[in-house]
């Protein structure tokens, strides 16, 4: 029973999106699909860390979400800036159950437990917010990584955090973030996002505050799910 995680698989298998123009990202649900039924068993648990689909609302996530339910093992998704289908866990958790995508859990203000290990996580938001409608947003999402937190500190589990926006990039630290981090002695963050090329050399990959950081965005990790435990 292993723990891995990717982000940033940016499905359209509902909507017209094709990532293929893309430099590097030709055949990518191929490369996707093949990589992860190598490497996972059902056994395993993949959190997927954002922009999962460009679905624009939650029944246009049907060929995606179907596409993802049938690759082996659990998977945990939580919310990325593109992941515009996106609306309550409610809602989310009943479509999900409706449409027998019975390998998917949705991460919101929740977390859950893999041999010991809690997996927690939100969304997160822009490491330089400055304006008030951004620090709002901002100061939600780490509201919303405390309450994945918190209650799986206090239950006794050792906290691994996922996020789609990097906590740290370009040098600059974004200390909402950052701050829930190390008060509870994380040990491990996961975060999407940012994607190959010149972006990806700003972003932060390593060892920071006793805190291990790693990009798992698909094509910063060759479309491949990364191990984590």
């Amino acid at each position: 029973m292993s723990v891995y995680a990717i982000a940033d698989l940016h499905l359209s298998f509902g909507t017209d999106k094709p990532m293929d123009v893309f430099s590097g990202w030709q055949n990518y649900t191929e490369r996707i699909q093949k990589n992860w039924q190598r490497l996972i068993t059902k056994d395993d648990t993949v959190v997927i860390a954002g922009d999962i689909s460009w679905a624009m609302n939650i029944k246009q996530t049907y060929a995606d979400f179907d596409f993802i339910n049938k690759l082996n093992g659990k998977k945990i998704i939580i919310k990325g800036n593109h992941d515009y289908w996106w609306t309550t866990k409610a809602k989310m958790d009943s479509y999900i159950s409706d449409n027998g995508f019975d390998t998917i859990s949705i991460l919101n203000n929740n977390y859950f437990v893999v041999d010991g290990t809690a997996l927690c996580g939100s969304r997160g938001w822009f490491y330089d917010a400055e304006t008030d409608a951004d620090m709002k947003i901002l100061n939600r999402e780490a509201g919303r990584l405390r309450m994945s937190i918190e209650p799986a500190v206090k239950a006794g589990y050792e906290p691994v955090v996922f996020l789609h926006y990097p906590p740290i990039y370009n040098n600059i630290e974004c200390d909402e973030i950052m701050n829930i981090l190390r008060e509870y002695n994380i040990k491990k963050c996961f975060y999407g996002h940012i994607h190959g090329g010149n972006a990806a050399k700003k972003a932060f990959v390593g060892e920071k505050y006793g805190i291990q950081f790693r990009l798992v965005a698909c094509d910063y990790i060759g479309f491949m799910p990364l191990a984590i435990k």
